[in-house]
């Protein structure tokens, strides 16, 4: 009788468990019916906010001197930088940097025999913050007016910077992902299915670059700084259901 009930028991858990691995089995094929897209999303758009960097020096023997002379610099710059039309709240002239210079004789053997103080050497510069790029754009082309007054005004390009950065991107996310489920509908449809929920989601890189250069795109993003005129871009990775 026991070998019966046995039996019974036996072939009834094969049966259940043979249901669940059926069940388990459909379910797992199901889950794999997904379609994987990447949208992108791209924009042109112009820089509002300019970046001039500057910088003067002047050296002397004796550091009050040197300190007057580079301070009759900064007033200097600073009137002629109005007179060009820029205002005083969009410069920033930083601290003063005080480097003290030495002269060195060698030996034949090209070890120091002796050291003289050749005088202070001190360092400031102004960066100029403007949503007036083309008064800096032009004032940076023409220093010469600084340099006939005797100030060597040392000058980087200029960079260029856009202040609503986060605007565009939320607005290139949504035409992301608008582009990647446009792409997933099409793969559906085309295959005979029906594209379902949403079950990912990731952002990809964001890159800014100048509109038409050859600058490549890489793995940790481009934020181009040096054009005037440039284009933004971002891909969204997205997983959908297929139904």
């Amino acid at each position: 009788m026991r070998t019966y009930i046995t039996a019974s028991v036996i072939a009834v858990a094969l049966l259940i468990g043979s249901f669940v691995l059926a069940g388990a089995y459909k379910y797992k094929y199901k889950d794999k019916k997904r379609i994987i897209v990447t949208g992108l999303a791209e924009k042109n758009f112009v820089s509002d906010l300019i970046v001039w960097n500057c910088n003067y020096s002047k050296k002397s023997m004796d550091l009050r001197e040197a300190y007057a002379a580079l301070k009759k610099d900064e007033n200097a710059i600073k009137r002629y930088l109005t007179d060009k039309g820029l205002k005083e709240n969009e410069m920033i002239f930083s601290s003063v940097t005080i480097n003290k210079e030495f002269e060195y004789s060698y030996t034949n053997m090209g070890q120091i025999s002796s050291t003289t103080f050749a005088g202070y050497n001190l360092i400031q510069t102004v960066k100029i913050e403007s949503k007036n790029i083309n008064i800096v754009e032009k004032v940076s082309r023409e220093i010469t007016g600084l340099i006939e007054m005797g100030i060597e005004l040392n000058s980087n390009a200029p960079e260029y910077y856009y202040s609503r950065l986060s605007e565009l991107k939320i607005d290139l996310l949504s035409k992301a992902s608008k582009d990647a489920k446009d792409r997933a509908g099409s793969i559906a449809e085309n295959a005979g299915s029906n594209l379902g929920e949403l079950k990912y989601a990731n952002m990809g890189v964001f890159q800014i670059t100048g509109q038409n250069s050859n600058e490549n795109y890489s793995y940790g993003g481009t934020f181009n700084t040096a054009s005037k005129n440039k284009t933004a871009s971002i891909t969204l990775r997205t997983e959908y259901a297929i139904d």
